[in-house]
């Protein structure tokens, strides 16, 4: 991917392409709002938007189990795009979701379900995620660390994790927006001056 950062901003003036792993609408979608919304509504700039899937590796079996372990996936994902296209594209982008637990009263950890996203461009590599929803106590009770990834509720098809855990309230796709706004907001921030706060 090229450095040279005048030539990416001359590049930008006539649209973002942005390449994306996997081909689900809701993924693909959820980038594209993110885009949309950094680009037009945080910067004043209307620019047209090209958000193009890329076939990837198959994911393992059940979820990640750690934030670390989501973010080697989602990077390993950005790395394969990177290799297979070149400087294509103005951003290589990956989201997945994985469980994270938080342990307060040791021994009593709490589990959440979230996403990752990571963007790769000319300017560097930056994360964002989306909120964390609780796993209730009810689902993962009494399995141990290498079941609950399996325990989870929600298919890919039933619009998965999120909208099932919040009864459709949240889906994968504003769930994928806010992680890649979130990623795009640092990988630009002190480098593009968004407008002033209101």
């Amino acid at each position: 991917m090229t450095t040279d950062i005048k030539n990416f901003w001359q590049r930008l003036q006539t649209g973002v392409e942005v390449a994306v792993a996997g081909t689900a609408s809701e993924n693909l979608l959820g980038v594209r709002d993110a885009v949309l919304r950094y680009f037009h509504d945080g910067l004043d700039r209307t620019v047209s938007v090209a958000v193009v899937p890329q076939t990837v590796s198959d994911a393992p079996i059940g979820l990640p189990y750690t934030d670390e372990e989501t973010l080697r996936l989602a990077r390993q994902r950005v790395a394969e795009l990177e290799a297979k296209l070149g400087s294509t594209y103005h951003f290589y982008i990956a989201s997945e979701s994985g469980i994270h637990a938080i342990d307060v009263d040791s021994g009593s950890p709490r589990y959440f379900i979230r996403y990752w996203t990571v963007v790769r461009g000319t300017l560097g590599e930056s994360w964002g995620s989306s909120g964390s929803v609780q796993i209730p106590d009810r689902i993962v009770a009494g399995l141990d660390h290498a079941q609950i990834p399996f325990a989870v509720p929600g298919t890919r098809r039933s619009g998965g994790i999120i909208r099932s855990l919040t009864g459709g309230l949240e889906s994968r796709r504003k769930a994928i927006n806010t992680a890649t706004l979130h990623a795009l907001s640092s990988l630009f921030y002190g480098v593009l001056e968004s407008r002033p706060i209101r």
